[in-house]
């Protein structure tokens, strides 16, 4: 097997994950503030890269084992992971047409390292959102790869998370403005929605 036959699962999988990462949220937001301010943001990229890394290899172990246990698992989960990326690749077309932006909200208090800690790990592990991007719908696009490949989708899919929550914390400051734009946010919710429909369309079709 050649290099580009490795790589290429590696990019779907850096591609979608970081398109289901991209968004508006409360996890973002957090981030990007601990950015500006320049407190804990290696502590905190930490836990969100190693959490996302976490949740996805266990979403491509977990629903590998249950395809292995059941192969009617994986038709169930083609048809659920394509649903969930069609209607996904449809709100991020609608928050195209009406963008939001991406503050870093928040007081002049500064945070202690463990509270901030503490913020970051309920924002990430207590939302049932990142259960569905990572385990469920990560796990089975990573598992209609080829069983030698997966974890080159995974792999992938790691590298995005890391990178976004890098780019976000220590590259705050800078970021700032293209965050508060809308019309940044309408770019960059149009392209989410073209990947999502496409890789929702090809899942459904078992490519």
């Amino acid at each position: 097997m050649d290099l580009t036959q490795l790589l290429a699962p590696a990019l779907l999988g850096f591609g979608t994950g970081l398109a289901l990462i991209v968004a508006i949220g409360s996890q973002n937001a957090f981030v990007l503030r601990q950015g500006i301010r320049g407190e804990h943001v290696v502590a905190v990229v930490l836990v969100c890269s190693v959490s996302d890394a976490l949740l996805i290899i266990a979403g491509i172990a977990g629903i590998g084992t249950l395809i292995k246990a059941s192969p009617v698992v994986v038709e169930v989960a083609r048809y659920a992971g394509a649903a969930f990326l069609v209607g996904y690749g449809v709100m991020a077309a609608r928050r195209a047409i009406r963008p939001g932006s991406l503050t870093a909200s928040g007081g002049p208090n500064a945070l202690s390292a463990g509270a901030a800690l503490t913020t970051v790990l309920a924002l990430t592990w207590l939302n049932p959102h990142v259960y569905l991007d990572t385990v469920l719908l990560l796990g089975s696009v990573a598992n209609q790869q080829a069983q030698d490949l997966r974890w080159w989708f995974g792999a992938g899919a790691i590298v995005a998370s890391a990178a976004w929550f890098s780019a976000l914390g220590f590259g705050a400051r800078s970021l700032r403005p293209f965050f508060a734009r809308a019309s940044s946010w309408r770019i960059l919710d149009g392209l989410i929605a073209v990947v999502m429909l496409v890789l929702g369309v090809r899942l459904a079709a078992g490519a």
